[in-house]
């Protein structure tokens, strides 16, 4: 008899400032490779994970509509074709994404198993949570909704906890019936429930029958599904992508599928983990999960650490050098640089919310920006002119398009470019260069095999972003900005 289909539904919203410099709104910390884990990125891991279950299929993602293009490629550079990319248009915690999941995955009267994880969590042991999400499989196809706790090593106060019906078996893998969820204690509180053997920490890991999780939203939040299938009716599939309706979905409340229905349902049960399970919550967090060397310390790019112990060290682009250092977080960016003691690294949230407040540029994106043809890099600026550096992916192309403000120079440095200006066209190879002077109408292509890379000088009046009046678009994108 076949498996019960097995689909993961990732969760890919979050921004992470608590990992700024380097996580930021415009590609937060599930889009970068943090682990030390070779190249894959949290999300990468995320999926990667997954091999082996038994009944496995292809991904469901939920994401923020700016990120779609990122995860799009993510998943490609991993060979994985995606159930579908469900884009939200604004953010609502958990449990309409959930819902959402639910309807998308039931839509054709099936009943798959739902794997809801979220993309920016850690695991070092990916084999034994394998294990742990098949001894959930039971229950789960015979109904229950599986909670996986993550069995508390200290008396943790940044977590919520899931309290179960009776202490748990030393190396059981066995679902327990859930009692209920506790907010983030403090210490005291904490450190009484790690003596009962009945809690865990909630990792906000899930499983069960799509159609049973249904069910009880439709019991206790049938506003919300209500609300989450009108968004899902109308047709706006966008390249491959599914859009969900603005509007709509913006009535969702907002609120976590624990809160929603886990809290409330005699349905839930706990499933101990114990995996190496990290939510990188924080660069000391990053620090605890990752290996170090003899003296404690976490390196990662150009970096020389001398006489120095226990530090979290990471260079992006310059080199780093670390003399005589203790209990320090430094990571440096392309236009940021954080130096904390690693105590303080939780309150790292306050200084982005500073830096938006004041409308810094750093507080939100990076000088390197993704676009789904490729990416541009911020490299100086001055009064009426900037310098960009622009990558262009093999057989990509930006849009038609043309500026009221300024003007442009073109210079390749790699690879050919097919530029278009005002209807005709003309090849641009290596060290040759283009003038797009203000108001003609023009696209930059590469037709080529090779990425193409080029500097861009612009000039003029005003060089916002939002300057860009679009002609034709290959990847539908209303806003100029994006």
């Amino acid at each position: 008899m076949a498996a019960t289909p097995l689909i993961p539904v990732i969760l890919c919203g979050g921004t992470g400032t608590r990992l700024w410099p380097l996580s930021r709104a415009s590609y937060p910390k599930q889009y970068w490779p943090l682990s030390g884990d070779g190249d894959a990125t949290l999300l990468q891991q995320t999926q990667q994970r997954l091999e082996g279950l038994e009944g496995l299929s292809a991904p469901l993602l939920i994401c923020n509509e700016d990120h779609r293009f990122i995860v799009a490629e993510q998943m490609r550079q991993l060979g994985v074709e995606p159930h579908a990319i469900l884009l939200e248009p604004v953010g609502r915690n958990t449990a309409p994404a959930v819902t959402v999941a639910a309807l998308q995955a039931t839509a054709n009267g099936n009943n798959p198993l739902l794997l809801v994880l979220a993309a920016d969590n850690f695991i070092r042991d990916a084999k034994q949570f394998r294990t742990a999400v098949t001894a959930g499989r039971l229950a789960a196809e015979n109904g229950r909704l599986v909670a996986f706790g993550i069995i508390p090593k200290t008396p943790e106060t940044g977590y919520g906890y899931i309290e179960a019906a009776r202490a748990f078996d030393a190396g059981a893998l066995q679902d327990v019936p859930i009692i209920r969820f506790v907010e983030k204690p403090d210490r005291a509180t904490a450190e009484q429930f790690l003596t009962t053997g009945r809690f865990t920490w909630n990792s906000g890991m899930f499983l069960f029958q799509a159609g049973a999780m249904l069910a009880e939203l439709e019991r206790l939040a049938p506003e919300m599904v209500s609300y989450c299938r009108a968004a899902l009716e109308p047709d706006r599939v966008d390249m491959g992508f599914l859009r969900l309706e603005k509007t709509v979905f913006a009535k969702c409340p907002n609120v976590a599928i624990d809160v929603a229905v886990m809290e409330k349902t005699e349905l839930g049960s706990v499933l101990p983990l114990d995996a190496g399970w990290s939510d990188v919550g924080s660069w000391s967090a990053l620090w605890e999960t990752s290996d170090r060397d003899p003296d404690g310390n976490v390196l990662q790019g150009r970096v020389i650490a001398q006489g120095s112990s226990n530090c979290y060290l990471r260079s992006e682009h310059r080199l780093i050098v670390g003399l005589g250092v203790e209990n320090l977080v430094v990571v440096e960016t392309d236009d940021a640089v954080l130096i904390a003691d690693r105590s303080q690294t939780q309150a790292i949230k306050s200084v982005v919310n500073r830096l938006e407040a004041d409308g810094s540029s750093e507080g939100k994106a990076h000088r390197k920006v993704y676009r789904p043809w490729g990416y541009y890099t911020g490299i100086t600026e001055g009064n009426r002119w900037q310098v960009k550096r622009i990558s262009v992916k093999s057989g990509a192309s930006l849009s038609l398009q043309m500026h009221h403000h300024r003007a442009e120079h073109w210079v390749v440095v790699k690879g050919t470019a097919l530029v278009e200006r005002d209807g005709n066209e003309q090849l641009v190879g290596e060290n040759q260069s283009t003038y797009i002077p203000m108001g003609c109408k023009h696209r930059l292509s590469n037709p080529g095999r090779i990425p193409v890379e080029l500097i861009e000088i612009q000039s003029g009046e005003y060089l916002g972003e939002d300057d860009i009046l679009r002609f034709e678009d290959h990847y539908c994108r209303d806003d100029p900005k994006k």
